[in-house]
């Protein structure tokens, strides 16, 4: 259903889908991936098999789960609010069928007094299912996909042929330095270091770098955590403050 959330930059969950996929090394430590073995090990039906022990942690099988009751859930939310989309899961992935996934987008087109966010580690199929006509391009639907490091600044260039009112770059988590990036056409980006029990470490020059690009592009700056095994004790702090810049363009849209 659809929840408050613990996540910074956003102000509900919405989870019409469950499971995923590993795709690149972003994915590794997936925390979805780990809430998603919790809720399956509890018989939760929606996160049945689509997580299997490998080692000493649980993966995704590949397996994906649709949740119709959740469907409709953000229609009952009156109270305006940004919800991100599928936080356990990805609406784009192979797996998730076309057909399903215009039923997500007549929802968030008939919901129209909340921003939606949805995020992807696959914007070619973001691009290929959203230029069909029968996927209007919605004011209240921000678009974006998660770059980790730059040997996958490919992704940004597929987001900007993507129609979409606002773009957005989830630098979550950061494992690599990203210099200069071309930010042309994104309107957000979201910076955060790893964070759970095997977190890769984050550079303070690497998150200084992207917050200079933005600034350079006029690009809304979000820093979301530092984060570590402890990531409440590192904190969210960067030159001795927050920094929780939103895109102006959704603010007039």
């Amino acid at each position: 259903m659809a929840t408050g959330t613990n996540i910074e930059w956003t102000e509900a969950t919405w989870n019409p889908i469950a499971g995923c996929k590993i795709v690149s090394p972003g994915c590794s430590n997936c925390y979805a991936m780990r809430m998603a073995a919790r809720l399956q090990a509890m018989s939760m039906e929606k996160y049945v098999g689509t997580t299997r022990k490998s080692g000493r942690r649980h993966v995704w099988t590949g397996q994906v789960n649709v949740d119709l009751d959740t469907l409709s859930m953000p229609l009952q939310w009156r109270r305006p609010r940004r919800i991100f989309v599928n936080s356990m899961s990805d609406l784009f992935q192979e797996k998730a069928d076309e057909r399903f996934i215009w039923q997500v987008w007549r929802v968030m087109e008939r919901a129209h007094w909340h921003s939606f966010q949805v995020l992807t580690k696959r914007p070619d199929r973001m691009l290929h299912i959203l230029s069909k006509p029968e996927f209007p391009m919605l004011r209240n639907v921000w678009l974006g996909t998660s770059v980790e490091n730059a040997q996958y600044l490919d992704r940004i260039n597929i987001l900007r042929r993507v129609p979409a009112y606002v773009r957005f770059i989830s630098f979550e988590p950061l494992l690599g330095p990203i210099i200069d990036p071309d930010l042309t056409d994104i309107h957000w980006a979201i910076v955060g270091g790893e964070s759970g029990p095997r977190a890769r470490p984050m550079e303070t020059w690497w998150v200084e770098e992207l917050r200079n690009s933005c600034g350079r592009y006029r690009v809304a700056f979000f820093f979301k955590q530092w984060g570590g095994n402890r990531k409440k004790r590192a904190g969210r702090l960067l030159a001795g403050r927050t920094w929780d810049e939103y895109p102006s363009i959704a603010a007039s849209a």
